[in-house]
Order: structure tokens, then sequence, then C-alpha cells
């Protein structure tokens, strides 16, 4: 008999378009507050998915995160997504 294993749901970058587990990606949110990142995978609010990848942010800011999230992104927000950014790897 075959051992089940868990589920594991799937999400898809918003930054290169590539489909994983939602474990190995970080949540971005949007609040009422501004955009945030999402480290507990918790926060409520619509939210996508990036790669932990500096090449997969810059895609994202650049075009198509503010498309997932359905809004237009504010400097401030650009601004704490970029400073998150620079600390992941190239």
């Amino acid at each position: 008999m075959a051992s089940k294993r868990k589920h594991q749901p799937q999400r898809t970058c918003v930054g290169c378009g590539e489909v994983q587990s939602k474990q190995t990606l970080i949540r971005v949110v949007r609040t009422p507050e501004g955009v945030q990142v999402d480290q507990t995978r918790k926060l409520s609010g619509r939210g996508a998915y990036l790669h932990p990848k500096r090449s997969c942010w810059e895609k994202g800011l650049s075009r198509t995160l503010g498309h997932a999230l359905k809004i237009e992104l504010t400097l401030d927000d650009k601004e704490r997504l970029r400073t998150f950014m620079m600390s992941l790897p190239e």
C-alpha cells in the first residue's frame, strides 16, 4: 500500500511565470496600509507570489505585480519592496 503524500499547494511566480510549491515562494499582499511582504503567509488581503530571486522581483516590480494585486503600485510600495529585494540573492 502506497503512503499518501500531503498535497502541496502550487502558485505561479508573477515575475517569471514558473509554477512551484507555495512554500518556496514569497507572498506579497495588498493591505489597506499598502503593499507589503507577508513573511508569515497569513496576512489577509489579495496576494501574489514571487521567487526569492532579484530577477523575478525586478520583473514583478516593473510590470506584473501591480496587475496581479489589481492596483497601481505607489512609489512608497515600490521603495518598500525594492528594499526587501536587495536582501535577496541574485
